[in-house]
């Protein structure tokens, strides 16, 4: 059995909860807030991201009744969510799902990609989208837009330049004839397959929402 990312009514409570928490408005798609939430309810960032824009412009008649009930009065918003979650096992995931097959898909690019690696899906994209960016004389630990990077995602330079190193040997172009034997190799690579054969600027674009996630 399959748990589907179907979208319930009482999903705008913690979605309103969101859109209140200061700075009051619409959150970056891929903030930490709203990844959070997306990882919560298993629904895609950018599927929460266009319905906090419908509560934006109370695009419906029971968002409006919602925020009539709870736009000016966030404790009261909270006591709600918090007896929801109560009520429907948020508090224990563990045992919500319980015999569930939960179908992931997005979910595993904000987890790290192997056992005692720190690094998940979402920093190889923003690496290699650096990777577009230099040259291979130029990822080392001194280059700045190295140690930003590091600086961003909260890991060492090194480790930056470590996988900026594995892609190498995942690009076409240099025909790297040399085996690498990196944990890093296979996530690495199933990024590249993604991402790194595509528009660079569509993935820039892309990384810069990323980064919302880090700040």
């Amino acid at each position: 059995m399959s748990k589907k990312s179907k979208w319930q009514d009482d999903y705008w409570l913690l979605l309103m909860e969101t859109y209140l928490q200061k700075p009051v408005g619409v959150k970056p798609m891929y903030s930490k807030k709203m990844v959070d939430l997306s990882l919560e309810l298993h629904i895609a960032p950018n599927v929460l991201f266009n319905k906090m824009c419908q509560i934006a412009n109370l695009e419906t008649p029971r968002i409006e009744r919602i925020w009539e009930t709870y736009g000016s009065n966030p404790k009261k918003l909270s006591r709600a969510v918090s007896l929801y979650r109560s009520m429907n096992g948020f508090n224990n995931a563990e045992d919500f799902y319980e015999g569930v097959e939960v179908n992931e898909s997005f979910e595993k690019d904000f987890r790290p990609v192997g056992d005692g690696i720190e690094l998940t899906p979402i920093m190889l994209t923003l690496i290699l989208d650096l990777y577009f960016r230099l040259t291979p004389i130029t990822m080392v630990v001194a280059t700045p837009e190295v140690q930003q990077l590091a600086r961003l995602i909260k890991v060492k330079p090194q480790e930056v330049v470590d996988v900026l190193e594995v892609f190498q040997y995942c690009d076409p172009y240099l025909k790297r004839r040399e085996v690498t034997f990196s944990p890093l190799f296979l996530p690495c690579q199933q990024v590249w397959r993604r991402y790194g054969n595509a528009d660079t600027e569509a993935l820039a674009s892309y990384a810069e929402q990323l980064k919302e996630y880090f700040k």
